[in-house]
């Protein structure tokens, strides 16, 4: 199937040969017909597939099919829940509605608001925009919202399920009942759709793709079991091997700068993006990461919605996050397209139930690398029941207890209450983990199949060959 084949504007398609769109995904090739018939849309696919063009070109021939207003005024709304992510949006829209002469812009909070206000007087079909700002700037009366015809939900999970709810009601008391919706995002949890389903038309429609297997296929796995206090000098030691840039995430914005601090001291060019920083400092790191200038690019989960960068071979995730289908947004960063990549994880004794949450979203046990300069402090702080507890959201990160000498002799010994005998001959370790420690199933997994950065040597898993 081309572009070709789905009825859209020969404008468009000129501007999609000229950015070399050739062939759509899965996610365009089932969302592009509905949209173009009418109908809201709930869509699911993973990250990096192509969503935004999904909605955006079924807009742009909506908008260049409507003779209603031959003024510039707002039709189309994409609200997004970060900066970056508003950024990225605005700039595929221009490129796909080149040469068409509709006018988009981006407005988001951060920054002066007076370029943005200028951009609205000039008039705008497509308008990209985070809540705050677009609420702000229509509560000064500088938006009018009457005339929209297309609303749209970019990571429509995290928009809702992450505090921005409240905005989006306010939004929807504002913009006009008779309007396309659309709900576009890589994860779709039960109760985000069915708050969804109260915003959508009846007859909406939901496609979804790839969802029995919501990691990128071409993305390779792996954890390591490490002390919290292990964590800096393990990433210093990953790092010294890694060529071209990587990209790790924290859960906190001061845990992401104080990494930022280790790394910077021990002479790796590294910098932090996430709320607290300003707008220029963002773009600034984000650009410096993109063109190479900077090695090591920390960033907490709301603030990396919206980094696309082709080539990106590591994600390194830090600190695992508590909601596991943040999992699937952060190593969607690596292995886009056609792309490969590799996303390794550091895993603490209070963030192995994370882990186990994780494995049962994805359905497979994540490679476990046994062999590294960290296994014994791992071991000593697991010993102490305390430890493993994870901390309550909101709270910081926990020091974990001592256990005393004897903790830290226990290397590739048994956890006790966990159900995790290992043994092993030579090189080769076979762990059998049950009682839910990790995916809650007796697996067995041979940890030599896979390398220190989770390149897969035909890893076994539950049987199946991988």
């Amino acid at each position: 199937m081309t572009f070709d084949s789905l009825g859209i504007d020969s404008r468009i398609l000129t501007a999609l040969k000229n950015q070399g769109y050739t062939t759509p995904t899965p996610i365009q090739q089932q969302s592009i017909p509905v949209l173009l018939d009418g109908y809201d849309l709930l869509g699911t696919a993973q990250t990096g597939t192509g969503k935004t063009a999904a909605f955006t070109i079924p807009i742009i021939q909506h908008l260049l099919n409507d003779p209603s207003s031959k003024r510039r005024e707002i039709k189309a709304l994409v609200v997004t829940p970060t900066r970056e992510l508003a950024l990225q949006v605005a700039e595929n829209a221009k490129r796909y509605s080149d040469g068409t002469g509709l006018s988009t812009a981006v407005i988001f909070g951060g920054v002066g608001q007076n370029p943005q206000v200028e951009q609205i007087k000039n008039g705008v079909d497509y308008l990209v925009a985070t809540p705050g700002r677009l609420l702000d700037l229509h509560n000064q009366g500088y938006i009018d919202l009457r005339h929209l015809t297309h609303f749209v939900l970019d990571e429509a999970d995290q928009m809702l399920d992450m505090g921005f709810i409240h905005d989006i009601r306010k939004l929807l008391k504002i913009i006009p009942q008779r309007r396309q919706s659309l709900f576009f995002s890589a994860t779709m949890p039960r109760d985000i759709i069915e708050l969804s389903s109260q915003i959508l038309k009846p007859n909406y429609k939901q496609v979804r793709i790839a969802v029995e297997k919501p990691t990128a296929e071409r993305v390779t796995q792996a954890v390591y079991y490490v002390a919290k206090n292990d964590k800096p000098a393990l990433l210093l030691e990953l790092l010294k091997d890694m060529e071209g840039s990587v990209l790790v995430f924290g859960r906190t914005k001061h845990g992401c700068d104080k990494v930022v601090r280790i790394l910077n001291q021990k002479g790796v060019k590294a910098a932090a993006i996430h709320g607290n920083k300003s707008q220029n400092a963002r773009q600034n790191a984000l650009n410096a990461f993109k063109d190479g200038g900077l090695k090591v690019l920390i960033a907490t989960d709301i603030a990396a919605r919206g980094i696309d960068i082709s080539g990106l071979e590591y994600v390194i995730n830090y600190e695992l996050p508590n909601i596991a289908e943040t999992y699937v947004h952060r190593i969607g960063r690596t292995g886009r397209a056609d792309a490969s990549g590799a996303s390794i994880s550091f895993c603490a004794a209070d963030e192995r139930a994370y882990l186990k949450d994780i494995e049962k979203l994805i359905k497979l046990s994540i490679p476990l690398i046994e062999d590294h300069s960290f296994v014994e402090g791992a071991n000593a702080e697991w010993a102490v029941p305390e430890n493993r507890i994870p901390a309550k959201q909101g709270q910081g990160q926990r020091q974990p207890r001592s256990n005393g000498p004897a903790a830290a002799k226990s290397k590739g010994g048994n956890r006790s209450g966990t159900g995790g005998n290992r043994s092993g001959t030579g090189g080769n370790r076979i762990e059998n983990r049950s009682n839910g420690n990790r995916s809650g199933n007796s697996s067995n997994r041979n940890a030599n199949n896979v390398n220190r950065f989770g390149k897969s040597r035909n890893t076994q898993s539950g049987g199946d060959n991988r």
